[in-house]
């Protein structure tokens, strides 16, 4: 099974998840279905994240049990951070209190479908505003 592409291979504008089907019982949704982040990142990067998460987050494990495929912790780190940016986050930039209001506004706006994810990100990151 192929991952779901976030991008149209024609012209690179987002593209909307608008079917569904189950192949068991031949079942067919159509509407307008969000994606998530996870759906941005690259198959590469999806097999990172799931070493990730196997290891615990530990990058000195990651780093021990698979040098030969991800390399060096410095290497494993700057895969990490590739991966944080990918979901559209800034490594460092993130407050660990309360959510800023600009920020809950995007993402209720992205949940409700007044924006899309590209402004969004664009929002997230400081550089536009809503």
């Amino acid at each position: 099974m192929r991952f779901i592409p976030s991008r149209c291979p024609i012209c690179q504008a987002e593209m909307t998840i608008t079917r569904l089907h189950c192949s068991s019982c031949d079942t067919t949704l159509e509407g307008r279905f969000a994606s998530n982040q996870l759906t941005n990142l690259s198959s590469d990067q999806l097999d990172f994240i799931l070493t990730f998460v196997r290891c615990e987050g530990k990058l000195n494990r990651i780093e021990m049990e698979e040098k030969e495929r991800w390399g060096s912790y410095p290497t494993i780190r700057n895969r990490l951070l590739e991966v944080i940016r990918a979901l559209g986050y800034e490594p460092g930039r993130e407050d660990p209190g309360e959510p800023s209001e600009a920020r809950r506004s995007a993402l209720e706006n992205l949940a409700a479908g007044r924006i899309n994810t590209e402004t969004a990100i664009r929002i997230l990151r400081g550089e536009e505003d809503q």
